[in-house]
Formats: structure tokens, C-alpha cells, sequence
């Protein structure tokens, strides 16, 4: 049996990524896009979050029956619940005044009862790449890609990200150290090295006599 090609994923910088959040069109374009980047959360997980769901107290979001039917938490910053708050005073409440507020979506749709889609959200991310100057043809997962290749290369342990993406196995969460080019960078090659005088050999002494 043929295996699949393995692609490595498509990461944006540090400085694109902050470009891109810099020119979002809107409080709520950008509180999504801080979704995707700053917690490492699918398309799916960023449009179905309710507000029960964020955890203020303990800054966590928990992330319900996600990929794989599994509950996970991930960090909530200082800036995103800021962000949160923000928004939450000028969320459209028409169609869900009458649902308990836990229940609400965060980001409630056209559709009574419904959340915004994942089309939505791309389109919105679409438009601040465009916005930002990001040619290369990167797609809202992205965001979650580069979530985890930022926290490798700032030195986060593997399994941390692991857990924090939810992925089953760590094999998964390795491919991230491939596209991790902060880290590949720093490498020294060892072309580099042959050019480096060699360190002098000590003398073996003799030991002692007994």
C-alpha cells in the first residue's frame, strides 16, 4: 500500500501573524482570528463556542466534543478575554434574548439558534490576509498551525502542545518541529563548523603509579 505524501504545514511568522490580526476589519474579525492563533482552535471549535465555555477564573476555554469526540481545555490570555468583553457588549442578542446565557453562541448566526459558519470566518480571514500583504497561500488553518510552531520554537514542551491541540498521537504534534524555522534556523550547519579551528587535543597522561 502507497502511503500519502507527507505536505509539512504552511506557517505564517510571527511579524505576518501580527500584521494580519493588526488589519482585521472589525472587533469581532479580530477576536476570531485571536481565537484561532492564540489557542490553536479549528475553524469548527472557534464558530461553536458558547459561553459556558469560557472560563474566566482559571483563564482557560474548554473546547467540547471536539475532533475525535474529546473535551479539551486550552489557555485563555489576558488579551483575548479583553477582547471577549469587549465584544460581548455589542454581540447581537435578537435572535437568542430568550436563551439561558451560558447557552449562547458567542458568535451567533443569521439563523436563529444557529452559530456563524466556518465559511463566515473564511472569508473574514481571507480578507485580512489580503489586507496584511500575506501572499503566500495560506488558509485559516493556518492560524493553528502557527499557534503551535510559535510555542516550539519559544521552547513549549511537545506534549503540552499535544495536549493543547487535542491530537491523539505525538507524531501529529512532530511534523510542527519540521516548518519550526526559528529552530531549524539556529542550527549551526556543519559547513559552518569545518571553518572553525579545531580545539587542541589534551595529552592522555600516564596514570600514576600504584
Amino acid at each position: 500500500m502507497l502511503r500519502e505524501p507527507q505536505k509539512i504545514p504552511l506557517v505564517m511568522s510571527t511579524d505576518e501573524t501580527k500584521r494580519l490580526l493588526a488589519v482585521a476589519s472589525s472587533l469581532k474579525a479580530r477576536l476570531l482570528l485571536s481565537l484561532g492563533y492564540g489557542c490553536g482552535l479549528r475553524a469548527g471549535e472557534v464558530v461553536r463556542l458558547k459561553v459556558k465555555h469560557i472560563d474566566s477564573a482559571q483563564k482557560i476555554i474548554r473546547i467540547e466534543q471536539s475532533k475525535g469526540r474529546k473535551d479539551r481545555n486550552v489557555m485563555l490570555s489576558s488579551e483575548t478575554l479583553d477582547l471577549l468583553r469587549q465584544w460581548w457588549k455589542v454581540r447581537p442578542s435578537r435572535h437568542d434574548a430568550q436563551t439561558p446565557v451560558p447557552e449562547r453562541w458567542l458568535f451567533p448566526g443569521t439563523r436563529a439558534g444557529k452559530p456563524m459558519t466556518t465559511r463566515q470566518l473564511n472569508r473574514l480571514f481571507h480578507e485580512a490576509a489580503e489586507a496584511a500583504g500575506i501572499r503566500k497561500g495560506v488558509t485559516l488553518h493556518a492560524l493553528r498551525h502557527s499557534f503551535a510552531t510559535h510555542l516550539l520554537e519559544r521552547g513549549t514542551d511537545i506534549r503540552i502542545i499535544q495536549a493543547l491541540l487535542g491530537h491523539d498521537k505525538l507524531d501529529t504534534t512532530a511534523r510542527y518541529t519540521r516548518v519550526a524555522t526559528g529552530m531549524i534556523a539556529a542550527i549551526e550547519s556543519p559547513l559552518d563548523l569545518l571553518s572553525l579551528p579545531r580545539k587542541p587535543r589534551k595529552n592522555r597522561k600516564d596514570p600514576p603509579p600504584a
